[in-house]
């Protein structure tokens, strides 16, 4: 079997599995509890918060673990918002459902105004745009760093320009990011990501937000994560989470000019030998594994069925939005007719690239299978 959905969730790294080993078995104390049990946790979360930190360039009291990026952008955009005197949030169209739901969410239940951002075809915000929507009460722009369905990478630097100049904080979305691009100059207010997109367990996340920045917990009750985050706290998943962004961090130039050319070199083959094909996203803008594609006039669900036959676990998008009948509202967004959109198959590749000869085999492999469904 090829696993080419590593956007969806990646396999636990085992050193990350080894690190977080100890605070499963020996160190299992409660990090609040003020004994030696609970004080060894303790120091071994801090520890992870400060690692955490350097790899966002954010302080350490600047970290919030949470169960994943979900909560993450949750917290981020609710906690923010209701935090705030201001009722208007900036998003734009292509966002994960965990930013467009919390948005929607603010909307319906507290009055806030939700302007959406204009992208391009290729899922690309400009500055311009972002400089266009902002108002005397806007709380925030929540902006996703690479898109998980298209790929595309945000120009983060000229976005924040906008945002610092008028004073509004910016949340990014590094959950696809985190591991192939460097974070620590972001700069960005508030910062989410993901550990199971990295090789942590699935349930582990953290958003960084800066101190300066007003959150409103979601969560009330014992008062943990400095009152911001209340509940035990996770620490063999806030050890695994560190652990698996430092791993991806110190990694990322070498493993993401590997993985770059030989997706490059994927893209390149079904290109060449799939007459209906359409790369989505931006062609050079985009995250090093990802290879997004359109297949006009045959049926996505029916190539994956058809790829899979054939070896390939692969996506038609995010799996958030998996079972779905309705076109993935990223494609949509960004001017793609619904019956096409409906045709999309998403390829992304883990830490290990593909040898020349694979990303031929696999280039053959899609080719099969969409010939396979354009017969019936």
């Amino acid at each position: 079997m090829l696993y080419v959905d590593h956007a969806a969730t990646s396999p636990v790294r085992p050193e990350v599995l080894e690190a977080m080993r100890p605070y499963l078995t020996d160190v299992f104390g409660n990090p609040s509890s003020h004994h030696t049990v609970g004080e060894a946790a303790a120091s071994a979360l801090e520890d992870a918060r400060r690692r955490v930190a350097r790899v966002l360039g954010m302080r350490p009291a600047d970290v919030i673990f949470t169960s994943g990026g979900t909560e993450a952008n949750n917290l981020a955009v609710k906690g923010i918002v209701l935090g705030s005197a201001r009722r208007h949030l900036v998003v734009s169209p292509i966002e994960h459902e965990s930013i467009l739901e919390s948005a929607d969410f603010l909307r319906r239940f507290h009055g806030v105004t939700v302007t959406p951002l204009d992208v391009d075809f290729a899922g690309r915000i400009t500055a311009d745009a972002v400089a266009a929507a902002l108002r005397p009460d806007t709380a925030l722009v929540a902006l996703g760093h690479a898109n998980n369905e298209i790929g595309t990478v945000q120009d983060v630097a000229a976005l924040r320009a906008v945002t610092s100049a008028a004073r509004v904080p910016l949340h990014v979305d590094a959950v696809q990011s985190a591991g192939w691009l460097p974070l620590t100059d972001l700069g960005a207010d508030a910062i989410a990501v993901a550990g199971h997109k990295l090789g942590a367990p699935k349930g582990t996340g953290a958003l960084a937000v800066r101190g300066r920045v007003p959150l409103e917990p979601l969560l009330h009750g014992g008062g943990q994560e400095r009152g911001r985050r209340s509940g035990t706290e996770n620490v063999a998943g806030a050890v695994a989470l560190a652990t698996a962004l430092e791993l991806a961090d110190a990694e990322r130039a070498d493993v993401a000019s590997r993985v770059a050319a030989s997706t490059r070199r994927f893209i390149d083959g079904v290109l060449t030998t799939v007459p209906r094909a359409a790369l989505t996203g931006d062609p050079q803008h985009r995250l090093p594994g990802t290879a997004s594609f359109t297949f006009a006039g045959v049926s996505g669900e029916a190539v994956l069925l058809e790829l899979e036959r054939r070896g390939v676990v692969s996506s038609s998008g995010s799996a958030c939005a998996a079972g779905s009948d309705e076109p993935s509202h990223v494609l949509l967004a960004c001017g793609i007719p619904p019956e096409v959109a409906q045709t999309s198959v998403r390829f992304t590749f883990g830490r290990t690239a593909l040898p020349e000869s694979a990303a031929g085999q696999l280039a053959a492999l899609v080719a099969e299978a969409v010939h396979a469904v354009s017969r019936g």
